[in-house]
């Protein structure tokens, strides 16, 4: 009888570890699944931009399904860029903040570049 009690124990021991493991891969799955809405969120934003020479300087809001979006289109600041040096191509840097309801937040920087109009070619 005893032994059958202390067999019951173990197993019941095992059990309980084995659900914490189960539990805790079904949330890395939830949080896996939530970046992963993200992300795709993030791509569809970026394929949608407008062409690069009709994207101005500034700041695009809105919302896509739940998230919410930023776009800030900045001038490209770099040691190695002379703003001054007349060029074909201007550099933009664009940030993206995306935000799930949730609060998590992804941002992705890029740099886009535009043709300038009042370059000398």
């Amino acid at each position: 009888m005893i032994e059958a009690l202390i067999a019951l124990a173990v197993i019941a021991v095992s059990l309980a570890a084995i659900a914490s493991v189960i539990a805790e891969n079904i949330r890395g799955t939830e949080v896996v699944e939530a970046r992963l809405g993200l992300i795709q969120a993030a791509r569809a934003l970026l394929t949608a931009l407008p062409d690069r020479n009709q994207v101005a300087q500034g700041e695009l809001r809105g919302e896509i399904g739940s998230e919410r979006w930023r776009i800030d289109v900045l001038p490209f600041v770099a040691d190695f860029v002379d703003p001054g040096k007349p060029t074909a191509w201007v550099p933009q840097t664009i940030v993206l903040r995306l935000q799930a309801p949730s609060g998590e937040i992804i941002r992705l920087d890029t740099v886009r570049l535009r043709r300038n109009d009042g370059a000398g070619r």
